[in-house]
């Protein structure tokens, strides 16, 4: 997550009104009526998710410290592209000629389902200069990966296409996701009906916080945290400052999950999710103790799994 301003101008020509979902575990989450029913989501391994994750720090040890730009984010590229190529994915480099270095946003599509109903999931691969980012955001780029994995292994029936993005130099102003989305046509841009962002899911003193842009897309999240007796929270901290926001403020409805950065966990979070109140969600934020020992199993494994579950529902038949 980069350090600008919150402050994102507003969906542009749509008007919708937030849900808010009921914290009883007892009560199920209202289905929009927008959302099909979907096959069953697969596991997503967290085993799987944590190599990767342990790649990711051995590429930053190689390369000064961490995966920025001037740094181990080529290096990054390189292996999540060698991961999709394997599993059958065509994959794109994208040049962003705005990016510290032009580094490349990595681009893969799953080839099938409708090519005019894309569903868009996209996480920040580089990291400050300060250390490895493994939750900021190795967390959101392995568990992306694996999901993307897992579907190439499955190989479920589509409605939707779906596509995922592995963005550059969103520490510097989001740059990467800025540059992909102002590069697509109009009739590109309407072709992807929902993106879904995932920055910080593995924080140490963690929270379950869903993006509360979009009440439908918020509700699918929620749907499956309900029925794993977890309570969320719309998240605000990361409003505006991570790619999501490049794809808002082009009228693209938008989603995702965080688990908290600098911000402090209150008495009432504390209550709710357990971990220390008073205390930031992950006191490493940008620092150079981001590394695997930062992030604990439960919110990965279980954040993971949310994705893989919108995933299904929205995209599979």
């Amino acid at each position: 997550m980069e350090w600008k301003s919150k402050a994102v101008a507003g969906l542009t020509g749509l008007t919708l009104a937030l849900g808010v979902m009921t914290p009883a575990v007892a009560q199920s989450a209202a289905r929009p009526t927008a959302v099909r029913p979907a096959a069953v989501a697969p596991d997503i391994s967290l085993a799987n998710i944590k190599g990767h994750l342990n790649q990711l720090q051995t590429i930053a040890q190689q390369n000064g410290g961490n995966r920025s730009a001037s740094g181990g984010y080529a290096a990054s590229v390189s292996y999540v592209e060698q991961k999709l190529q394997a599993a059958g994915y065509t994959v794109t480099r994208q040049t962003c000629t705005s990016c510290a270095g032009r580094t490349q946003n990595l681009i893969a599509e799953w080839p099938k389902g409708d090519a005019n109903q894309v569903l868009m999931l996209g996480a920040h691969l580089d990291s400050v200069s300060a250390g490895p980012g493994i939750n900021d955001n190795g967390s959101g780029s392995a568990s992306i990966l694996e999901v993307a994995l897992t579907l190439a292994r499955t190989d479920p029936a589509m409605a939707k296409r779906v596509r995922f993005a592995w963005w550059a130099d969103e520490e510097s102003g989001m740059r990467g996701s800025r540059f992909y989305v102002s590069s697509l046509s109009s009739a590109d841009r309407t072709k992807i009906k929902t993106y879904l962002n995932f920055d910080m899911i593995g924080s140490k003193n963690w929270g379950y916080f869903v993006y509360d842009d979009v009440a439908s897309v918020k509700a699918v999240f929620d749907e499956y945290f309900t029925s794993i007796g977890i309570q969320t929270e719309g998240d605000s901290e990361g409003d505006g400052r991570s790619d999501h926001a490049s794809f808002k403020s082009a009228g693209i409805p938008v989603g995702g999950l965080a688990t908290g950065a600098g911000d402090v966990k209150t008495t009432a979070q504390q209550r709710k999710w357990g971990g220390t109140a008073g205390a930031a969600f992950d006191n490493c934020y940008h620092r150079s103790c981001d590394t695997v020992s930062n992030i604990p199993d439960a919110p990965l494994e279980r954040n993971s799994d949310a994705i893989g579950y919108a995933v299904w529902k929205l995209a599979t038949t």
